[in-house]
């Protein structure tokens, strides 16, 4: 199981319950712009990254907004679509107002190309490829730490609360407000979307494809067990893990409770989204 697929090559395995950290480069995937934000949602924070020094604590953030209702969303997404390479600041405004959680401001707000970066995410992960290169600005701060146990290193609990905001932001959207976000910005997620994709494919089909990765991958029950791979640094022990597509490797590295939180809120918009059905893989 490389990396999920965790092949970063400044990653030391740790052995022992008080590993040594070491800097983390890790990107995370996942309404609905948020959740293809997230889609990396996941759907991306979804890899296992090097072992990084705990950050220090940053300032407080202001409070967001909460979302606005349905017809409030639908008012703001009102008037003629900007071109792609000028849509950061309606994608901001209207994807912002999808939660009060402070750190989907954080994320919108740290890089620029958002509606690039999203499409990206979401046609690596309908491949099973890792969104990392696009959604490298989320970053997760902390560190990936694992545990010895009777000679066997597991991955320690730490290092799955190291997700717990990604899985509370997606919680905290609204699911028909997030529906109605989504048909206002479509245009501009085709249009980026044409520019990386073969004629004739939809952006609805391959997020459709992508959500659908997401909700087939399985969440293990208990501990999960890696090994320290010379050259892949960690890999899954058990071969039904490391046998998943690298997306679905980096989605379990949220710990099993997140992922959770993520599919659920997936199937929920994926219903009020009317997507087509998944493509047969």
């Amino acid at each position: 199981m490389s990396e999920p697929n965790w092949q970063l090559p400044s990653e030391v395995p740790s052995g022992a319950p008080s590993p040594k950290p070491t800097p983390s480069r890790t990107p995370l995937i996942v309404g609905v712009a948020v959740v293809v934000v997230l889609l990396g949602a996941g759907l991306a924070y979804f890899w296992m990254g090097p072992k990084a020094p705990l950050p220090q604590q940053s300032a407080p953030v202001p409070p967001v907004a909460a979302a606005p209702d349905a017809s409030t969303a639908e008012d703001t997404s009102a008037g003629e679509q900007v071109p792609v390479a000028q849509s950061d600041t309606r994608v901001r405004d209207l994807v912002g107002l999808l939660s009060a959680q402070p750190e989907l401001q954080q994320w919108l707000s740290s890089t620029e190309d958002l509606m690039r970066r999203f499409t990206s995410a979401v046609s690596n992960i309908a491949e099973g490829e890792s969104p990392r290169a696009a959604l490298a600005f989320m970053a997760p701060k902390g560190a990936f730490q694992t545990v010895e146990r009777g000679g066997r290193l597991f991955i320690r609990p730490e290092s799955f609360s190291r997700y717990d905001a990604v899985a509370r932001v997606i919680a905290s959207l609204d699911t028909q407000t997030s529906a109605i976000t989504y048909q206002a910005l479509k245009p501009l997620f085709q249009g980026a979307f044409q520019e990386i994709s073969r004629p004739g494919q939809s952006f609805d089909q391959t997020l459709s494809n992508a959500i659908q990765l997401i909700l087939d991958t399985p969440v293990p029950e208990g501990d999960v067990e890696v090994v320290d791979s010379p050259g892949v640094n960690f890999t899954f022990a058990a071969p039904e893990l490391e046998g998943l597509r690298p997306a679905q490797k980096h989605l379990l590295r949220m710990g099993p409770s997140n992922t959770r939180a993520l599919q659920e809120k997936l199937r929920e918009l994926r219903t009020a989204l009317l997507l087509p059905a998944a493509t047969p893989r």
